[in-house]
């Protein structure tokens, strides 16, 4: 009889090894954020959001303005219509701030390392340290004091593109399942249409 529960214990111990074995890392998992508790979510880095925090606490520079008359009203719903993260295109969002300001892509080699960040949207003006009033041009650098991303704070980064536009915090549940996200930062007016 011992001899079977051993060979029991040895079978169930196998079978779990095997099933753990198969998992095919699908599931992402989150962590706190340093200072902000903000949730990241690991993405490839090709599309510019590796590790790009899902949530913030909705907190924006003392220098930012409020849009006057947003084509999308705070509290309003629409649809995004961007994928800058995963489970984000084409699902409803709600609008959380909005503000008008001057918005970049950006390229940039993370101050923990690793590869560069290619074209990552967006970073607004006033998360530049120090900007002078007038907005940046393609190829001018700057250093970025924003945390979409880990590594992204103090990170020197070249300008892709620059443009003058309303920008949006927006409030969403992913389409592929999981906790909504809050106050993320930043879609673009194109990025919304009606719903």
């Amino acid at each position: 009889m011992p001899k079977n529960k051993l060979l029991t214990g040895i079978l169930s111990l196998l079978t779990a090894l095997t099933l753990s074995a198969c998992n095919t890392g699908s599931e992402k998992t989150e962590e706190p954020m340093d200072t902000n508790n903000e949730v990241e979510e690991s993405m490839s880095h090709n599309s510019g959001h590796s590790e790009m925090n899902h949530s913030s606490t909705g907190e924006v520079p003392d220098d930012l303005q409020e849009a006057e008359s947003p084509t999308f009203e705070v509290g309003s719903q629409a649809i995004i219509d961007t994928d800058h993260m995963e489970g984000m295109n084409g699902t409803e969002a709600t609008i959380s701030g909005a503000y008008d300001t001057t918005v970049y892509a950006v390229t940039y080699t993370p101050t923990t390392g690793g590869e560069p960040v290619e074209n990552h949207k967006w970073v607004i003006h006033e998360e530049l340290e120090n900007p002078d009033s007038e907005p940046l041009e393609a190829g001018e650098k700057a250093t970025i004091s924003a945390d979409h991303m880990e590594g992204m704070n103090g990170a020197t980064v070249t300008i892709d593109s620059a443009e003058e536009t309303t920008v949006y915090m927006v409030d969403f549940m992913p389409t592929t399942g999981g906790e909504e996200v809050t106050n993320h930062k930043w879609v673009t007016e194109d990025e919304l249409s009606a719903k």
